[in-house]
């Protein structure tokens, strides 16, 4: 047996509950990369990236699904996971770029906040983004409450994800809302080490922002100065 098959095939029982493997890994990938991320480490991208692909195959579980591991589609998380490797090359680039322009020794991106502007550009943007991605999960085949979940999640994480290629403080409270409703969504699914990694994000969430706001006041008084 090959390594990626055993990889793919591993499940982890609890009791009556099994889960896949990878389902586990790729969520300490995910936490890894929030925690890289909170530092403004250029790391933060790629150990991303390889996380939401391992979720990504956990999520089209009717198509990589082994045993008795949960077997549903959820077009929004899947998609959620597909979007932040499309969008996560971008912050990467984004970040190496400021890197190599800064200097070494410079973190990868400077906190700030919004403008005006930005915010007047960003709110129909997102509705917009809503409407559309429900309107597709529906045709999809996906009905009832969850699907106004699945869609929010899918949203805000392409939201928060874009937000932190950016470097906007905001970014870290859209993670908030969308670890709120991801929480009961993984869990009712049989999602446990997703809707667990959900919950621990929680407090890393808080500090980044509050350790990325610290950063934000400090670059505005440097700038006034």
């Amino acid at each position: 047996m090959s390594l990626i098959k055993w990889f793919f095939e591993s499940t982890i029982h609890f009791g009556s509950k099994s889960i896949a493997l990878r389902e586990v890994v790729g969520g300490v990938l995910g936490l890894s990369s929030a925690i890289l991320g909170a530092r403004r480490k250029v790391a933060a991208w790629p150990v991303g990236i390889l996380g939401d692909a391992l979720l990504f195959t956990v999520f089209l579980g009717a198509v990589f699904a082994y045993g008795d591991q949960p077997s549903g589609n959820f077009y929004g998380q899947a998609s959620r996971n597909l979007l932040l490797i499309i969008v996560s090359v971008y912050g990467w680039i984004r970040w190496a770029q400021h890197r190599k322009t800064n200097g070494a020794q410079k973190p990868a991106v400077v906190p700030r906040w919004t403008t005006l502007r930005e915010k007047q550009i960003l709110a129909p943007v997102i509705v917009l983004f809503f409407v559309i991605s429900m309107q597709i999960f529906k045709a999809l085949g996906e009905s009832g409450t969850w699907v106004l979940v699945d869609t929010w999640i899918f949203t805000g994480t392409a939201l928060a994800t874009y937000g932190m290629s950016r470097g906007y403080v905001e970014f870290w409270l859209v993670w908030v809302a969308v670890d709120f409703v991801g929480v009961p969504f993984a869990f009712k699914n049989g999602y446990y080490p997703t809707g667990t990694l959900y919950a621990i994000y929680l407090p890393f969430v808080l500090w980044g922002f509050f350790s990325w706001l610290r950063i934000s006041k400090q670059e505005k008084l440097s700038t006034a100065i």
